[in-house]
């Protein structure tokens, strides 16, 4: 298994390499079977983990009266929905005076011939109104960090209060520029990977409840 930092274990779980669950253990639709080598994280294990991951993302900010979270779709949707869920759970029960705005955008890299790299948010029409505001920007999976930091780098400019990322999964892979967000659910080994709404381009798989590695 790739080395994982100190830092990297003190922020989420380790998944080893090489890991996994039997799919004859799980109740797996039958559309997917046949793709399907491993169940990587069960659902339960993904939705506590995230009700944790809530829970120190609202202590992190206890001056906070707004927060804005910024989805990142299309995969980020499935854990965005279950991490607010959670938060306004957890608001809820401590009676925290805080309310949370969720917007929906996409990361847009260009890297053709011409371009030197930079992303572009796609979603929100004036990012100006962003400034002065708590941003926590919500992604499914990180692996090479570039598209975040530069995202992060432009949203930026605009001078938010703060700018935090939360990301369900970390990849552990070479090509990573070194960037890892504040919160993390898990740290998982470079493979192909879907499930809980990470979707496959190329195989057209839709929201399943579990991680899974496949074929």
């Amino acid at each position: 298994m790739a080395t994982v930092s100190a830092d990297i274990k003190k922020k989420c779980l380790v998944i080893p390499d090489h890991s996994g669950y039997d799919t004859n253990m799980f109740n797996i639709p039958v559309k997917y079977a046949n793709f399907l080598t491993s169940i990587l994280i069960p659902n339960g294990l993904v939705k506590d983990r995230t009700q944790k991951l809530a829970v120190d993302i609202l202590s992190s900010l206890p001056e906070t009266k707004s927060l804005v979270v910024l989805c990142v779709l299309k995969g980020g949707y499935k854990f965005c929905s279950e991490l607010v869920d959670a938060m306004e759970r957890y608001i809820c029960s401590c009676e925290i005076n805080m309310s949370v705005k969720v917007e929906f955008i996409r990361l847009k890299s260009y890297h053709n011939i011409s371009s030197t790299g930079e992303v572009e948010v796609i979603g929100l029409s004036d990012l100006s109104h962003l400034t002065g505001k708590d941003i926590l920007i919500v992604e499914d999976i990180i692996d090479t960090g570039r598209t975040m930091t530069k995202a992060l780098k432009l949203l930026k400019e605009y001078s938010p209060n703060t700018v935090q990322c939360a990301s369900l999964l970390l990849k552990r892979t070479d090509k990573s520029c070194g960037y890892v967000p504040e919160y993390v659910g898990f740290t998982v080994e470079d493979s192909f990977i879907v499930g809980f709404g990470i979707v496959s381009q190329t195989s057209g798989f839709s929201v399943l409840l579990i991680y899974c590695h496949c074929n």
